[in-house]
């Protein structure tokens, strides 16, 4: 699950997208150069081979480890994408590209938001959409919508199977897991899939402070919140904290976590590009890179824990948080919004940001397990996360401790 915004304004596009997927699927930042590509060669995706063109275009995205295309990204023209799982009542292929490979060919071969709308349904049509989707369980299939922008505007795109629907932006627009175009949603939109996706709820969050933002600061915001009028996430029995904007994991039917986020503003005058790299955006912090600029961030994640790496070096604060974040948060927030707005102002190297980032993570994980606390979460939230730390390997001494409180 994920919801996607793009604020057009005067001079500028803001874009902003959560990627809400199974808790251990760990994401990671990718940068890719332009390339030249021999005539006739062939392209892997994640489950079929296409051609590939002949010319790709430098992007840098945001992907889950095991997948060939990416959540989120952004090229060096200025395009930027987010993608959405959507439920309608077509049958899902067994097999075709999926809604990240659509993406991430879309950034490497489109140069503004117009033809990367042209790409997306170009190879709907041609190789159609489908395949595993999910982590846990490959079964997962959907189908797929898009918030592509770049410096002058911004479209959303909707498929169901081959059919695609396009809508310009004008002024705010966020899209959650449900077919939102009217008319196209009337006629494709699975009912019980997107009612328990909680998308609907989701996005008059999303769209009713998307309308308010004015700044790449008050989208790291949105994509912070929660629920409506509520500072931290409530657990439901069947799906977890799945109406929350910031999405955490732990219902019984569905165990979606947000598991990295992005803004982006675009302009003529240049773009700048803010990620997590990380988890649960509400924990995490948002730190400047650029698409021509890759950096070293060590090794790839995986869904085992791995200190040598960025993702799971923040689990280590991000889930001990989860258990009490009305306790526990504020150890961290304060200083993390500080150091944000410091860095909104005046934007450091990318290299610089993420080493003090690693720097503040470990202070910062140190001073929340100095506390003792105990897990407020219900049973079910706490019976799945301890399930799912013991999968991924993960050094938490009190998990699994007997807290009653629910």
């Amino acid at each position: 699950m994920c919801d996607t915004i793009a604020v057009v304004g005067e001079g500028r596009v803001l874009f902003a997208k959560n990627s809400d997927r199974d808790v251990n699927e760990a994401q990671f930042l990718q940068w890719h150069p332009a390339s030249e590509h021999p005539q006739d060669s062939r392209l892997k995706c994640t489950w079929i081979e296409i051609p590939q063109v002949r010319r790709t275009h430098a992007v840098l995205i945001s992907r889950p480890f095991w997948i060939w295309g990416a959540e989120m990204g952004a090229n060096e023209h200025g395009v930027a994408i987010g993608n959405e799982a959507v439920f309608t009542k077509k049958r899902v292929s067994r097999t075709g590209l999926t809604g990240m490979d659509l993406l991430r060919l879309a950034l490497e071969r489109a140069e503004t938001a117009k033809q990367a709308v042209e790409v997306i349904k170009d190879l709907i049509r041609i190789h159609g959409q489908g395949g595993g989707c999910g982590h846990e369980s490959k079964r997962f299939t959907y189908h797929n919508s898009f918030i592509i922008a770049d410096p002058r505007g911004a479209y959303v795109l909707e498929t169901a199977d081959r059919e695609c629907a396009v809508e310009p932006v004008r002024g705010a627009r966020s899209i959650s897991n449900g077919l939102s175009i009217p008319g196209f949603a009337r006629k494709h939109s699975d009912y019980l899939y997107t009612r328990v996706s909680e998308c609907r709820r989701r996005r008059q969050v999303t769209q009713s402070l998307a309308e308010k933002a004015a700044r790449p600061a008050d989208l790291m915001a949105v994509l912070r919140s929660h629920e409506a009028g509520r500072e931290y996430p409530r657990y439901r029995w069947l799906n977890g904290a799945m109406a929350s904007v910031c999405m955490h994991a732990g219902g019984i039917a569905t165990g979606s976590q947000t598991t990295a986020s992005w803004v982006a503003e675009l302009s003529p005058q240049g773009n700048r590009h803010w990620v997590t790299g990380t988890s649960t955006p509400c924990a995490g912090l948002f730190k400047p890179v650029r698409v021509e600029e890759p950096l070293d961030l060590g090794p790839e994640p995986v869904d085992r824990y791995d200190p040598s790496t960025l993702w799971w070096r923040h689990e280590v604060l991000a889930r001990p948080i989860a258990r009490n974040p009305e306790r526990l948060l504020p150890l961290v927030a304060a200083e993390r919004d500080d150091l944000e707005s410091s860095w909104l102002a005046n934007p450091p190297e990318p290299a610089q940001a993420f080493a003090e980032a690693d720097r503040r993570l470990q202070r910062w994980t140190e001073a929340v397990r100095a506390v003792s606390t105990e897990d407020v979460r219900p049973w079910i939230v706490r019976r799945y996360w301890k399930v799912r730390n013991r999968r991924a390997g993960m050094p938490l001494p009190w998990d699994g401790k007997a807290d009653r409180r629910s």
